[in-house]
Order: structure tokens, then C-alpha cells, then sequence
């Protein structure tokens, strides 16, 4: 007697694929409501791992939390630079490193990409009960756990 395959496996991609695909809908998303903030996807997303790590993280670190190089990052962070919106001041006990911190002028627009991300999350979220959410997060979790096993075993 066949079995049916489970509903993952009927996906046109595979569920990591969908899951690529979906966060690059969703990053669009954020990108074209807070582009009249004067924000980029790269700007946007660097404000918001600075504010999620909280300020004085070093540049190499929010490099790591973002998942990108170095010079990638330190293109961002001078327009960042540019618009006041942060600060780079160097390590007191390490001057190779340089620190971040949000300025005062920085207040207005973190307030804002807040406000306009929770609405966009509650627009993606429309339909899924917190059940389903949870679940998904914990799925996020365990796949993510995964992922890194995968990866020192086959370093």
C-alpha cells in the first residue's frame, strides 16, 4: 500500500528553498515600507541587529550577527555614518576595534522602522494562529541547530 508523502515534500522547492525564498519576500517587504525613511535593505537591517544586539557592539560582531564580510558592512555602516544616525568609536581596550552606537538623531528613525516592521509582521503573520507561529519558531530553532551541526562536521 503507497504512502503519502508528507505535505514538505510536495513543495515545489524543498522546505529549506521556500524558506530562502519567503525570507527574501519578506526582507522586500520591510525594504519597500521603510524606503521613505531613507533606508536601504542593508541600512535597515544593520539598525535593527545594532538595536537588537544593543549599542557598543563591535563592528565585527554585528558583521557575524548580519552574516556578512567586513567590507560589505563597513560600506553600510559609513552611509549609516553620513545620515547621523550612528557613531563608530574605537575599542578602549582594543584599538583595532571599532564600536557602534546610535546617535540622537537616530531616535526619530529607530522609533519609526520600528513601528513600520511591526506592521509589515503583522500583515505577513495575518492568518497563522500563535500556535502555528510557535511552531514555526521552534521548527526555525531546531533546523538552524541543524544546520551548524552539518557545518563543523564538515569543516
Amino acid at each position: 500500500m503507497p504512502t503519502q508523502k508528507p505535505f514538505h515534500e510536495m513543495l515545489d522547492l524543498t522546505v529549506i528553498g521556500n524558506m530562502g525564498r519567503v525570507h527574501r519576500l519578506c526582507r522586500e517587504a520591510v525594504t519597500i515600507a521603510v524606503e521613505p525613511l531613507g533606508l536601504t535593505q542593508s541600512r535597515w537591517t544593520a539598525l535593527v541587529h545594532i538595536n537588537m544586539r544593543g549599542e557598543g557592539l563591535t563592528q565585527l560582531e554585528l558583521a557575524n550577527s548580519l552574516g556578512i564580510e567586513m567590507p560589505s558592512l563597513t560600506r553600510t555602516l559609513k552611509q549609516l555614518e553620513e545620515q547621523s544616525l550612528i557613531v563608530r568609536r574605537v575599542d578602549k581596550h582594543d584599538k583595532r576595534s571599532k564600536r557602534l552606537y546610535f546617535t540622537e538623531q537616530s531616535d526619530a528613525i529607530l522609533h519609526s522602522l520600528q513601528e513600520t516592521i511591526s506592521d509589515i509582521k503583522n500583515q505577513l503573520y495575518s492568518g497563522l494562529s500563535v500556535e502555528q507561529l510557535d511552531a514555526i519558531a521552534f521548527g526555525l530553532i531546531k533546523i538552524e541547530q541543524n544546520a551548524l551541526k552539518c557545518i563543523q562536521v564538515n569543516k
